[in-house]
């Protein structure tokens, strides 16, 4: 009887190692005209450059009044957008420091970039004017933030901390003050404890609140001259409380902000939503992932009112992420940390 040829063992397949994508490099040359800005457009000691270089993976080398960028192909083109915006900037009088070109930075791989420093195609430039600074975009979002903070009636801002969102209410506000688009300021925001308990507090109301409303004085003194704001507070033009004291009102002629917006319950939000008033404006700004009210996301009255509100006529929503955080670079990447699928 025959015998059956054994079977042949099965072969292991391994596939070809897949060929590593060629990174292409180029180099650019920029010259600038305006030669009294490169001292501010180089910093001190070449820190602003050695700040796009460490970013972006390029080098770079001063010659006179020209640029050399050597490097990866996409980050020599976006070192190129970084200082050309850069120089842009200064040539408009605006200031230059670690946080712009950090903006601006975070921005270079953005669509945007250019109508962010000059202007839209078929627009005004965008920034809000105070009595203390010129306030523009650095980030894509805080862009479509501002233009919606003029167009919109109801806006909300959600995000993590850093992105600018009370900050540029307040500046806008601030500057529709002055301009005599409104007649008052109200700031609100609601006092709960950020995870800590603070007893009984000494003084009066304002004394006892005061505490909880700080950031809001804070934006309000870096946009108007101290003694701008202190009058105004006492003359009752600008008005800062808990949202508590919004119950019964009717604000008219005024620009109205809520801080801190997911510490509100939805009875609460309600009440504020429905003070809204002729010719009036209100921007609710808040961060749904850091809510301290006790029974968490499921009693916020922010989540609650833009799940309701959410594409209404007259109602904005600008939602804010880790990318737009234009503080100091390490909070970006805290918030990023945080809010990870973990998170």
């Amino acid at each position: 009887m025959a015998r059956k040829p054994a079977p042949k063992a099965a072969q292991s397949f391994t596939p070809p190692p897949s060929p590593q994508r060629e990174v292409r490099r180029a180099q650019v040359d920029l010259s600038f005209d305006n030669q009294s800005l490169l001292g501010a457009l180089f910093g001190q000691f070449d820190a602003n450059l050695v700040q796009v270089e460490n970013r972006l993976g390029v080098f770079i080398a001063a010659r006179g009044n020209e640029l050399h960028i050597e490097g990866p192909e996409d980050s020599v083109a976006r070192a190129r957008d970084v200082l050309k915006a850069m120089y842009d900037k200064l040539a408009i009088g605006q200031d230059l420091d670690q946080g712009a070109i950090e903006a601006l930075i975070s921005m270079s791989d953005e669509p945007t970039l250019d109508g962010i420093v000059d202007a839209e195609p078929k627009g005004p430039p965008i920034m809000i004017r105070t009595r203390r600074k010129t306030i523009v975009p650095r980030s894509a979002m805080q862009a479509i933030y501002m233009r919606s903070l003029v167009r919109d009636d109801i806006i909300f801002a959600l995000g993590p901390a850093g992105t600018g969102k009370t900050y540029l209410a307040v500046a806008q506000a601030v500057a529709q003050l002055i301009n005599g688009s409104v007649q008052r300021l109200i700031l609100s925001r609601p006092a709960v404890e950020a995870g800590e308990k603070l007893g009984f507090l000494p003084g009066d109301m304002k004394e006892k609140v005061d505490p909880y409303l700080r950031p809001l004085y804070d934006a309000l003194y870096d946009c108007m001259p101290p003694e701008q704001v202190e009058r105004r507070l006492a003359s009752g033009e600008i008005e800062i409380a808990p949202i508590a004291f919004m119950r019964g009102r009717t604000l008219a002629d005024a620009f109205v902000i809520l801080d801190e917006a997911q510490n509100t319950t939805r009875e609460q939000m309600k009440m504020f939503l429905t003070r809204f008033g002729q010719n009036s404006r209100m921007v609710v700004c808040g961060d749904p992932r850091q809510v301290d009210i006790p029974g968490g996301d499921g009693m916020s009255g922010l989540a609650d009112a833009v799940g309701k509100l959410e594409g209404v006529e007259g109602f904005g929503t600008i939602r804010f992420t880790a990318a737009d955080v234009v503080r100091h670079p390490i909070v970006g990447r805290i918030v990023e940390a945080y809010e990870g699928p973990t998170a």
